[in-house]
C-alpha cells in the first residue's frame, strides 16, 4: 500500500541505477567488524596468569611447577603485566589458537573472542599446547594433544586451569585411537582419579564434570581384555560412585558416562560382543546397595538419583540382576513416596521400551513384573500416576507379545478390564490414554496373529477365548456407567472391529445391535463415532453378516414411513469392499426394484413426498453398486447374472446411468485381477459398448446429459481395456 503522508521524506533511497552496488556508502558494522579481527586485546589482555606460566614453562623445557620462590616471582610478573599487554604475547596467543590445524578444537576456535573467563583460560592454554607441539616439529595429531595436555594436567594447580585442560581433553580423548588409550590407561587412569578426589567437595563443578567425562571416554575405549583386571573395575567404580553426588551437573556427568561406558563400549559394538558389559553385574550390585543403605528415609535424595540411573542402565543388566534390581523398585515403591514410585515406574517403562534380548528379561521375568504391577495400581482421581502405569503396562504387554505371543495374550484379558475401569475416571486425559493404549495393543499384540486363527465363538478355547474377554470388557463399555466416554468406548469398538471383526463376528454381533439401538436413542452425541464403528464392522465382516445382525428393516411393505435403519445404507456406501457380487444381485435388487415400485405407486396416487422418499431409498441401494463391485470375490461367478440389469439400467435409467457406469468402471479397475476375470468381464463387451455408443450419441438436454455423456466416455474407455481386439 502507499506509504503515510511525510514518511517518504524520512526514507533513505538509492539513486537511480545504484541499487545493486555492492559497496554501500554506509559501512558501520562492516568497520566495526574489521577494528576488531584480529586486534591486540582491549584495556586487559585475554591471557590470565596460569596461562603464561604454562607457557613459559613449556617452551623452556621443564614441565613442572615451580618452587616457593618460582610463585613469588610470578605474583610479581602478575603485576607487572596486568596494564601491559606485549605485541609478542598477544601474537602467541592468536597464532597458537587461530590456525590450529586440528578439527577437534574448531569448537573451541568459535569462541576465541568470548567474554567468559572460563572460555579465555580454554583457548589460553590451547594456544600454548599448540605452540609447544609445533616447536617440537609435531604434527598436531589427537595423540600429540593428548600427550601434551595429559603432562599439562599434572602441572597446572588452579581449578580454572584444571577445567581447561579437562575440556580440551574430553574433546582429543573421542579421537585419540584406541591402542593408545589402551597402553597409558594406568597412568592417564591415575591422573584423572586423582584430580576426583581432590575435586569432588570443590564448590566448582566444571573440572569434575569434564574429568568424569574424560574418565568414561578412557573406560570405554578398552577392550575386553582388560575389564578381567580389578584396577579397570576398581577406576570404573570410581566414576560410579559420582552417580550420587550432591550436585547435579556432576551427578548427570558421572550418569551419562556410566550409560555411555555400559553401551557405548567399542568392544560392545563390533562382531562376538558379549550379552552384557563386564561391569553391568557390578553396576546392578550398586545400585541395590545404594537403595537398601537410603533405606526409606523421608528424603529419599539417593534412592530418587540411583533410579535415575537405573532408568537408563536396567537394559542392561543380565537376567538375573534385572530380577534383583526390579524386586528392588517394587519394594520402594511400597514406600508410597510419589516421586520415589514415579521414578520407579519411568524405569520400568525404560526397561520393556530397550525390547531387551531374553538375556535381560525372559518372558516369564516380564510376566511376572505385569502381575506385579497391578499392585500398585493408582486411583481413578490421580491424573499423572494413572497415565504413567498405563503407559507403563502398554509398553509391557508389547513387549511380551514380542518375546512370547502366547503368554502376552493370556495376560491382555485382565489388562483390558483394568483398563476399562479408566474410562470412569474424571480425568479426560486419563480416559483417551486408556483408549489410546487399547487401541495400541489391539494393533501391536492382536492384529499380527489374527490370520493364524479360524472363526472365534463364545465357547472357543483359548487363545479364542482371551478374544472374548477382552471384547467382554470392552463391550461393557456401552453401559450408561461409561455414558461420559462413550466417544472413546466407541473409537476402541472401532479398532476392534476393524482387527478381529473377519474371525470374531459370532461373538461381535450382540455388540452390533446394541450399537444401532445407541444410535436411535434421544438426543444421542456419538452418531458419528457410531457410524465409524459400524463402518468398520462392514469393512471386516462384510455386509451379509451385518444385515443378519441388524437388519434393514425396508422392504416396500412398510406401514409407516419411519425407516430407522435408513442410516445403514449410507455407511454400507461408504464401508463395503471385497464382498461378494451375488449379495448385490440377490439382496439389493430386489430391493431396489420393490421400491421402485413402490415410488410409482404413490406417484400414480397422488402422494408425492412419500414418492420421493422411496425413489430416494431406491438411488441409495443403487449406490451401493461401486462399493460391491471394489475387489469382489466371486467375479467369475456372479457378474454373468448382474450384466443384463446393468446394461438395461444404462439404457432406459438415466437417473442411475452415473452410477452404474462408475461401477463398471470400478470392476475394471479394482476388480478384474486376474486373466480369467478380465475375461470374464471383457466378453460382455459385444453387449455393453453398443449400449454405451448409443447413449453417448443422444444428443444433449442439459448441463446434466453433458456429465453423463463424460461419465459414458470414461467408462467406453476403460471397457476397451479390457476387450478383445476382434470385438
Amino acid at each position: 500500500g502507499r506509504l503515510r503522508s511525510g514518511a517518504a521524506a524520512k526514507l533513505k533511497r538509492w539513486r537511480k541505477g545504484h541499487s545493486s552496488d555492492c559497496n554501500p556508502e554506509t559501512r558501520q558494522h562492516r568497520l566495526a567488524a574489521r577494528s576488531r579481527f584480529c586486534s591486540r586485546p582491549g584495556e586487559k589482555s585475554n591471557l590470565t596468569v596460569d596461562a603464561v606460566k604454562l607457557h613459559n614453562e613449556l617452551q623452556s623445557g621443564s614441565l613442572r611447577l615451580g618452587r616457593a620462590s618460582d610463585s613469588a616471582q610470578l605474583h610479581m610478573e602478575e603485576d607487572d603485566t596486568a596494564d601491559v599487554a606485549t605485541e609478542k604475547s598477544s601474537g602467541t596467543f592468536l597464532s597458537g589458537l587461530s590456525d590450529c590445524t586440528n578439527v577437534t578444537f574448531s569448537k573451541v576456535q568459535r569462541f576465541w573472542e568470548s567474554n567468559s573467563a572460563a572460555h579465555k583460560e580454554i583457548c589460553a592454554v590451547l594456544a600454548a599446547v599448540t605452540e609447544v607441539i609445533r616447536s617440537r616439529g609435531g604434527k598436531e595429531s589427537e595423540t600429540e594433544y593428548f600427550a601434551a595436555l595429559m603432562t599439562t594436567l599434572e602441572a597446572v594447580e588452579s581449578p580454572e586451569s584444571v577445567s581447561a585442560v579437562a575440556y580440551l581433553l574430553n574433546l582429543v580423548l573421542k579421537r585419540v585411537p584406541s591402542p593408545v588409550l589402551i597402553k597409558k590407561f594406568s597412568d592417564a587412569s591415575k591422573a584423572f582419579m586423582s584430580i576426583m578426589s581432590s575435586q569432588a567437595c570443590s564448590s566448582s563443578t566444571s573440572a569434575l564434570r569434564w574429568v568424569l567425562s574424560c574418565l568414561a571416554t578412557l573406560l570405554r575405549k578398552q577392550d575386553l581384555a582388560a575389564w578381567s583386571y580389578p584396577v579397570t573395575l576398581q577406576v570404573y567404580h570410581g566414576l560410579l560412585s559420582f552417580c550420587v553426588h550432591t550436585k547435579p551437573k556432576v551427578r548427570k556427568a558421572a550418569q551419562y558416562g556410566v550409560c555411555s561406558v555400559l553401551r557405548g563400549s567399542e568392544f560392545m559394538c563390533g562382531d562376538g560382543a558379549p550379552e552384557n558389559h563386564p561391569a553391568a553385574p557390578s553396576t546392578a550390585k550398586f545400585c541395590v546397595q545404594e537403595i537398601e543403605k537410603a533405606g526409606g528415609t523421608k528424603e529419599a535424595t539417593t534412592t530418587l538419583h540411583i533410579l535415575a540411573l537405573l532408568r537408563d542402565v536396567l537394559p542392561c543388566f543380565p537376567a538375573a540382576m534385572v530380577k534383583t534390581c526390579c524386586e528392588t523398585l517394587l519394594r520402594v515403591m511400597t514406600l508410597s513416596h510419589v516421586l520415589v514410585t514415579a521414578c520407579a515406574m519411568q524405569a520400568f517403562h525404560s526397561l520393556f521400551s530397550a525390547q531387551a534380548s531374553m538375556a535381560c528379561l525372559p518372558a516369564e521375568l516380564n510376566a511376572q513384573i505385569i502381575t506385579a504391577l497391578y499392585d500398585y495400581v493408582p486411583s481413578t482421581s490421580d491424573l499423572q500416576p494413572l497415565l504413567t502405569w498405563l503407559s507403563t503396562m502398554e509398553r509391557a504387554h508389547i513387549n511380551l507379545g514380542r518375546l512370547q505371543k502366547d503368554l502376552c495374550w493370556a495376560h491382555l484379558p485382565r489388562f483390558f478390564s483394568a483398563a476399562m475401569n479408566c474410562f470412569l475416571s474424571p480425568h479426560s486425559q486419563v480416559v483417551s490414554a486408556a483408549a489410546q493404549t487399547l487401541e495400541t495393543l489391539l494393533s501391536e499384540c492382536i492384529a499380527p496373529h489374527m490370520e493364524d486363527l479360524g472363526t472365534v465363538s463364545a465357547s472357543a478355547p483359548a487363545p479364542a477365548a482371551y478374544l472374548c474377554k477382552m471384547f467382554k470388557s470392552v463391550e461393557e463399555g456401552l453401559t450408561y456407567r461409561f455414558h461420559a466416554a462413550w466417544d472413546e468406548v466407541l473409537r476402541v469398538l472401532e479398532v476392534f472391529f476393524e482387527t478381529c471383526g473377519k474371525q470374531c463376528h459370532p461373538i461381535m454381533r450382540k455388540c452390533l445391535r446394541s450399537l444401532c439401538d445407541l444410535r436411535l436413542s434421544p438426543h444421542f452425541p456419538y452418531t458419528t463415532e457410531v457410524d465409524q464403528a459400524v463402518g468398520a464392522a462392514v469393512s471386516t465382516m462384510g455386509p451379509e453378516v451385518l444385515l443378519e445382525a441388524v437388519p434393514l428393516e425396508i422392504d416396500g411393505k412398510e406401514e409407516t414411513l419411519d425407516f430407522p435403519r435408513s442410516w445403514l445404507l449410507p455407511v454400507l456406501r461408504d464401508y463395503v469392499q471385497g464382498t461378494r457380487l451375488g449379495f448385490f444381485t440377490s439382496y439389493f435388487l430386489p430391493l431396489a426394484a420393490a421400491l421402485k415400485n413402490r415410488a410409482q405407486e404413490f406417484t400414480q396416487a397422488g402422494k408425492s413426498v412419500e414418492a420421493k422418499l422411496y425413489d430416494t431409498l431406491q438411488w441409495q441401494v443403487w449406490t451401493l453398486l461401486p462399493g460391491f463391485c471394489t475387489h469382489p470375490t466371486d467375479v467369475l461367478g456372479a457378474f454373468k447374472g448382474l450384466a443384463r440389469t446393468l446394461g438395461m439400467a444404462i439404457s432406459e435409467r438415466p437417473d442411475l446411468r452415473p452410477t452404474v457406469c462408475q461401477a463398471l468402471r470400478t470392476l475394471i479397475h479394482k476388480g478384474c485381477e486376474t486373466d480369467a476375470e478380465r475375461a470374464e468381464v471383457g466378453r460382455f463387451a459385444k453387449n455393453f459398448l453398443p449400449i454405451l455408443f448409443n447413449v453417448y450419441s443422444q444428443p444433449e438436454e442439459d448441463e446434466g446429459s453433458s456429465a453423463q455423456r463424460r461419465s459414458v466416455l470414461d467408462t467406453v474407455r476403460a471397457y476397451l481395456t479390457i476387450t478383445d481386439s476382434q470385438v
